[in-house]
């Protein structure tokens, strides 16, 4: 049974028909609002993205690591393969978890930010190009914004790309991509880490990383705007 921490609760986030299982945790004053798009084949359950959402809550931010297939979508991409590629499809997808934050009271609020994982770094670049005034930051761990190239020029949220130093081939993947973000950007290279961040204290290092990014983007500017 997979454990829950303790300020965290789980959600069903209702798209039209599917509904997709959600993990929502909102410390007291939370700062803004993150929203974790997985990597091919993960979940809300995935470990490194928990540990992460943790971090970003102790940092004041709230967090929700929701899946962006429904169970009948995720037993059809157990067969084929073919929904955890489709970036255009998660996008949409995320776009519409996002929609539906902006309808939940307690949340709305607050300034949204993107952290993604693999191709659901692509899915969060290309939906925050689709929604260019409702996203304020984006985080990539090892992710593949290649797969984002046509629409990069168009990403204006202040973007962080975080790749592991061995992980050589996504490293130059990223690093093409980071020539095409035109909006401030930044690229972070964790020595020694491959695509799992999995040696010890590159996670962690993952974690501050991006905690420090959004207090900075999402956090900071919320507090001046709501004074």
């Amino acid at each position: 049974m997979r454990q829950q921490d303790a300020d965290v609760h789980e959600a069903r986030v209702r798209i039209g028909e599917a509904a997709l299982g959600g993990s929502l945790g909102v410390p007291p004053g939370a700062r803004g609002l993150v929203l974790f798009a997985h990597g091919s084949g993960s979940s809300r359950f995935s470990p490194r993205n928990r540990a992460v959402a943790r971090a970003l809550r102790e940092a004041g931010l709230g967090t929700l690591l929701s899946d962006l297939l429904s169970p009948e979508e995720e037993a059809e991409d157990a067969a084929t393969g073919e929904l955890r590629f489709d970036i255009g499809f998660l996008a949409r997808r995320l776009m519409e978890v996002t929609g539906w934050v902006a309808r939940q009271p307690e949340l709305a609020a607050l300034r949204r930010g993107y952290f993604g994982s693999s191709t659901g770094a692509a899915a969060a670049l290309v939906a925050t190009a689709l929604q260019p005034e409702g996203i304020h930051a984006v985080v990539s761990r090892g992710g593949r914004p290649d797969l984002a190239m046509p629409v990069l020029e168009r990403v204006k949220a202040p973007t962080l790309l975080i790749v592991g130093g061995d992980d050589t081939q996504v490293l130059e993947l990223n690093g093409e991509a980071f020539t095409r973000l035109e909006g401030l950007k930044e690229l972070r290279v964790i020595p020694g880490a491959t695509h799992l961040f999995e040696e010890p204290g590159t996670l962690e290092q993952v974690a501050r990383y991006a905690a420090d990014w959004f207090v900075k983007y999402l956090g900071e500017a919320g507090l001046e705007a709501r004074t």
